[in-house]
């Protein structure tokens, strides 16, 4: 498999340019202080057991639950104190969410890369917003796109002042609350980027839960070695240690306690085709 030249540099871990494969994992969304420092000191130490590069990541406010009535965080500033901790006491890079241009410049003041949501992928504003920050922007593509379109955010990008960026596979819409994924994706966005698997929002049934997202987390380690297989720079997971309980996406987040075993695979899958 040829190696994919585009790279991108999150805190100190180079992505894509034939990097070893890098985890961004964390909660959906910051649950408290003391859960979500546990949690990315959990997801750390097996990382550091494998050699694994690992971003840590996690939603400071979930602006897009279907229901009003869903927990959707801390808020911007409680949120960013906290992902700041991890940063200084975890030592590792951040990653967060934003979905509002007046958001980016305080979390570039926090974070080590900047995430566009996938809904979000071509507001024009919040990309330039980002760019401007200086920080790495990891750009999920939507999930009404085409691989090729993304070539227009990574102009948009690119003429905001940013050349450090990434993108993000997530899955296709096939009809009502399904997804689907086309693997070919990951080398055609690799010409504008280094790109990026999220296998647990690709199990994703949108809206299938009536006020809430459904899914078919069985399923997350299969599309993962597909993706890693089809040559993708990183794989991104939200993970969680009790997932019936979590506050966001229950029905997809990974098992902390199946990551190690998950990770190992996919690191010989890389192996296998030599990344």
């Amino acid at each position: 498999m040829s190696v994919n030249a585009k790279t991108a540099q999150i805190g100190r871990i180079k992505i894509g340019g034939g990097a070893p494969l890098a985890l961004i994992a964390g909660p959906c969304v910051i649950e408290s202080q003391e859960h979500t420092l546990k949690l990315a000191e959990s997801i750390r130490d097996i990382c550091a057991a494998l050699k694994m590069p690992f971003v840590f990541k996690a939603s400071f406010d979930k602006a897009n639950r279907s229901s009003i009535q869903s927990f959707r965080g801390p808020g911007l500033k409680e949120g960013l104190r906290i992902l700041g901790l991890v940063r200084k006491q975890i030592g590792v890079p951040v990653l967060s969410d934003i979905h509002e241009a007046q958001q980016a410049a305080p979390a570039g003041e926090v974070l080590d890369c900047l995430q566009i949501p996938a809904f979000l992928c071509r507001q024009t504003d919040l990309l330039a917003a980002a760019a401007a920050t200086g920080r790495c922007v990891n750009v999920k593509k939507g999930q009404f796109l085409s691989p090729e379109e993304m070539s227009n955010v990574a102009a948009k990008l690119r003429e905001s002042g940013c050349d450090n960026f990434l993108f993000t596979e997530r899955g296709t819409f096939f009809g009502y609350n399904r997804l689907v994924n086309d693997m070919t994706a990951i080398p055609r966005m690799q010409q504008y980027a280094p790109v990026v698997f999220d296998a647990t929002h690709s199990c994703q049934q949108p809206g299938g839960a009536g006020n809430m997202s459904g899914g078919e987390r069985q399923h997350v380690g299969t599309l993962a070695a597909a993706a890693v297989a089809a040559g993708a720079d990183a794989v991104f997971m939200e993970v969680h240690d009790d997932p019936p309980n979590a506050k966001s996406d229950p029905a997809t987040v990974f098992p902390l306690d199946g990551l190690r075993s998950l990770l190992n695979n996919l690191l010989r899958v890389a192996d296998a085709v030599k990344r």
